[in-house]
C-alpha cells in the first residue's frame, strides 16, 4: 500500500496565509496590544543585550525559516540547490561574515529577488536566475545580501528603532516575514511603519545600509574572484525593465532596493578602482539557468518553442539551450528527441553531471528505472554522497519496485542532510512502499517539523508511538522527539 502526502499547494508568494495574515495585522500603527494575543514570539531570552546577540539571531532566524517554508512554495530540486548552495558559500567564504552557519531557501516565484534574514538565511526566487544573464550578475546580488547580514543591518536598525521609542517585538516578527515575502528592505520598511516615530531619520538610516552593502558587497565579489562591474550591469538592465513596468510587475528587488542614477553611477566608479578578471567558464550557471527557465514554463510545450527559438537565433550559450529543450522535450514525453538533443552535447562534455542525470530521468521517463538505477550507482561509486545523484538514484530504485534498497539509500543520506524537507518527503513515499510505517509517520514528522507545521509533526509521532509496541528504544526515541516538538511548537505558536 502506498501513503500520500497531502498535495502541496503552488501559492503565489505573496498571498497572506493565516500566520502572516495575523502578522501583517500586527503592522497596523493603532498599537493596539490586542492584536498580539495569541501570538506567541520565539522564547529565545529576554534581556536586551541578547536580542541583538549572533546566537539570538541564528535561533529566530531557524524558526523564520520555518513559518517561512509553511507560507511560501519552495524549490525541491536538488541539482539547482547545490549550484546556489556551492555559490553562496563561495561568496561567504569571502566576505566579513563572522557566523557563517548559513541556510539556503529557493523560492519558486518568477520574481526577481533575493533578501537575507538576520541568522544567517539565505533565499533566492529561482526568477532571479532567468534575469541575470551570467553568474556575475547573480553573484553580485548574493554578495549585497550577504553584506546585509556581516554588516548585521538589522540589529543596528531594531537598535536604532528601539532608542526612538519601545520596541514593538510582535512587529519585528512580521519584518522577518516580510523580509522574503516583499523584499528585505520592505520588511524593515515594515518595522519602522510599526514603530511609527522619527520616519525620516530611519529612511536615510535604511539608503546609508544600502549604500553600505553595496560597497561591501563589492569587496566580497572581488575577493571571490568575480566580476565587480556586473554589479552596475544587472542595475541598469533592472532599472530598464522598471521603466517599462508598471504597478505589481516592476521587478520585486527593485521596488525593495531603489535605484538611481546616482547609485548607479557610485557602483560603476567603485568597481573601475579593481580590474577585470579573466573570462570565464559559466557553462554551469547557463545550465541551471535553463533548468529555472524548463521550470517556470507553463507547459512543456512553452519550453520547447523558447528553447528552439534560442537554437534558431541567438542564445548565450547554444549547449545550455540544448540543455533546457532535452529537459524540456523530457517533460513532455518525447523522450526519443530528448535522448537525440541530449547525445549532440553529452559527446562534448561526457562528466557532466547535469548530462548524466539527464539521462537518467530519461531512462525513468521512457520506463526503464532499472537501467537509470544502475547507471546512478555506478556514478554514486565515483563520487559517493552526492545529494542530486543520491535522490535520483533512489527515485529510480522506487519507480523499480526496489523500495527496501531506496529507504536505506534515504536513510544514510538524512545523516548528512538533516534539514532537506525534500529528502524527508521522498524517504516517506518509499518507507509507505516498503511497509515500514512507523518509519513513514517519522519521516513525515521531520518533514512537517522542518516546514513548521509542529501540529501534524506531533500527530504522526504519536501515530509511530501506537506502532511501536514494546520496543523501548524506539519508544524513547519518539519521546525525545515529541518534546523537541513540544519546545518548537511553544516557539512559533503555530
Amino acid at each position: 500500500m502506498t501513503f500520500h502526502f497531502p498535495k502541496r499547494a503552488r501559492l503565489p508568494v505573496t498571498r497572506p496565509a493565516p500566520l502572516l495574515a495575523l502578522l501583517l495585522a500586527l503592522l497596523l500603527p493603532s498599537g493596539d496590544l490586542r492584536a498580539t494575543e495569541g501570538l506567541k514570539l520565539p522564547n529565545l531570552g529576554e534581556s536586551s543585550t541578547s536580542l541583538f546577540s549572533a546566537e539570538y539571531e541564528y535561533q529566530l532566524g531557524r524558526t523564520w525559516l520555518r513559518i517561512f517554508r509553511n507560507q511560501a512554495p519552495t524549490v525541491d530540486d536538488p541539482l539547482l540547490f547545490d549550484y546556489l548552495e556551492d555559490l553562496v558559500y563561495r561568496l561567504v567564504t569571502h566576505s566579513q561574515l563572522e557566523d557563517r552557519r548559513i541556510d539556503l531557501v529557493v523560492v519558486d516565484s518568477p520574481d526577481i529577488n533575493a533578501f537575507a534574514v538576520p541568522g544567517g538565511v539565505v533565499g533566492v526566487h529561482n526568477g532571479l536566475l532567468v534575469y541575470a544573464q551570467t553568474e556575475d550578475e547573480l553573484a553580485t546580488v548574493l554578495a549585497h545580501e550577504l553584506a546585509h547580514l556581516s554588516q548585521r543591518h538589522f540589529s543596528r536598525r531594531v537598535e536604532f528603532q528601539r532608542n526612538q521609542q519601545p520596541l514593538n517585538l510582535a512587529a519585528m516578527l512580521a519584518g522577518f516575514v516580510l523580509l522574503a515575502t516583499a523584499g528585505g528592505d520592505a520588511g524593515m520598511a515594515a518595522l519602522s511603519a510599526a514603530q511609527a516615530a522619527a520616519q525620516d531619520s530611519a529612511l536615510r538610516y535604511s539608503r546609508s545600509n544600502e549604500a553600505e552593502a553595496d560597497r561591501v558587497g563589492m569587496q566580497t565579489v572581488v575577493a571571490a574572484g568575480l566580476d565587480p562591474h556586473a554589479a552596475a550591469s544587472m542595475f541598469e538592465r533592472m532599472m530598464q525593465a522598471s521603466r517599462y513596468a508598471s504597478g505589481s510587475r516592476i521587478p520585486e528587488f527593485l521596488r525593495t532596493h531603489p535605484l538611481s542614477e546616482n547609485r548607479i553611477a557610485d557602483t560603476r566608479n567603485r568597481a573601475r578602482q579593481y580590474s577585470r578578471p579573466p573570462l570565464r567558464d559559466d557553462t554551469q550557471y547557463q545550465l541551471m539557468r535553463a533548468r529555472v527557465i524548463n521550470h517556470l514554463a507553463t507547459t512543456p510545450e512553452e519550453a520547447i518553442q523558447k528553447f528552439r527559438g534560442e537554437l534558431d537565433g541567438t542564445t548565450r550559450s547554444r549547449e545550455a539551450s540544448t540543455y533546457g529543450l532535452v529537459l524540456a522535450l523530457t517533460d513532455a514525453g518525447r523522450v526519443d528527441q530528448a535522448a537525440l538533443e541530449l547525445d549532440s552535447i553529452w559527446s562534448q562534455s561526457p562528466d557532466r553531471l547535469e548530462y548524466k542525470l539527464a539521462n537518467a530521468n530519461i531512462l525513468m521517463t521512457r520506463g526503464e528505472p532499472d537501467k537509470a538505477a544502475a547507471a546512478l550507482a555506478a556514478e554514486l561509486k565515483l563520487t559517493p554522497g552526492n545529494h542530486p545523484l543520491t535522490m535520483a538514484y533512489a527515485t529510480a530504485l522506487m519507480q523499480g519496485r526496489k523500495p527496501h534498497l531506496a529507504e536505506e539509500v534515504l536513510v544514510d543520506q538524512s545523516k548528512n542532510r538533516p534539514d532537506d524537507p525534500g529528502l524527508w518527503y521522498l524517504l516517506a513515499e518509499v518507507q509507505g512502499l516498503s511497509g515500514n510505517i512507523v518509519g513513514l509517520h517519522q519521516s513525515r514528522a521531520e518533514y512537517f517539523i522542518l516546514t513548521g507545521n509542529m501540529g501534524e509533526a506531533e500527530r504522526q509521532l504519536n501515530y509511530a508511538m501506537k506502532l511501536v509496541g514494546s520496543d523501548h528504544v524506539a519508544a524513547a526515541r519518539i519521546n525525545e522527539r515529541l518534546r523537541d516538538v513540544a519546545t518548537l511548537r511553544e516557539r512559533m505558536d503555530i
